[in-house]
């Protein structure tokens, strides 16, 4: 398997090609199913135009459903701020909120090269590794590059540590409830003693957005989201720039 330039360096060459043709703003629904029951999960990606830059706002909040609704009440909230740039999506904030509970956040000084991490009262700053992206910003990344191919080498927050992820690439179709999709998917790759998993399914028809996500998170628990709906939403402003 070939290793292909780091995907920040990609994104230069197609983003152009796409800027003419994206919707404005995307809202994308999913059923979240765990191993301690199910729920749902609605994401919302803004794009917004000032004079020659764009900003992207994206929001993601889940909550249980059913009978999980009655035993473990409460939602997750993230939220993923930043620029659409020519290397594609460069986040300055990122936060991951449980419940009531603090939020975990990622402030990205790209201009210092800090990366700040704020996670239960606890403060600690990391060098910046160019290209660095969070989890919500990574999963709609794609949407500004060209299609992957071969693997991919990312830095990812989750606002708690930063990683270095490496991803194989493979293309699959897919069922899902909107109808059957041809899919290109994201594998990662980890130590065999390494229990957390995650794979990618993103939807070449539909702006490369993911349509279905596998996760064993870190602490063990099993999860896995699949699309029900996705509704894209086009302003003439926005368009004719």
């Amino acid at each position: 398997m070939k290793m292909l330039l780091p995907v920040f360096l990609l994104w230069g060459l197609s983003f152009p090609l796409f800027a003419t043709d994206l919707p404005d703003r995307i809202d994308i629904s999913y059923a979240v199913t765990t191993g301690m029951g199910s729920g749902e999960l609605n994401e919302t990606i803004k794009i917004e135009q000032n004079k020659n830059t764009h900003q992207y706002h994206i929001t993601s909040e889940a909550r249980p459903s059913g009978i999980t609704k009655l035993i473990k009440p409460g939602s997750i909230l993230r939220n993923s701020w930043g620029s659409i740039t020519k290397l594609g999506l460069q986040p300055t904030r990122f936060s991951d909120q449980r419940n009531d509970k603090q939020p975990s956040v990622a402030i990205f000084d790209w201009n210092n090269d800090v990366l700040t991490l704020q996670h239960e009262n606890d403060e600690e700053e990391k060098s910046l590794p160019h290209g660095t992206l969070d989890r919500l910003s990574f999963s709609y990344n794609f949407v500004f590059s060209t299609p992957p191919e071969g693997s991919i080498n990312a830095h990812i927050t989750d606002g708690r540590t930063l990683e270095f992820i490496r991803y194989a690439v493979d293309k699959e179709t897919l069922q899902t409830p909107i109808g059957e999709l041809d899919t290109i998917v994201l594998t990662m790759q980890r130590d065999n003693n390494d229990n957390l998993k995650r794979k990618i399914w993103l939807s070449t028809v539909h702006h490369m957005l993911p349509v279905r996500i596998v996760s064993i998170e870190k602490d063990g628990l099993e999860l896995e989201k699949m699309v029900t709906n996705i509704n894209l939403s086009y302003a003439d402003a926005y368009n004719t720039r």
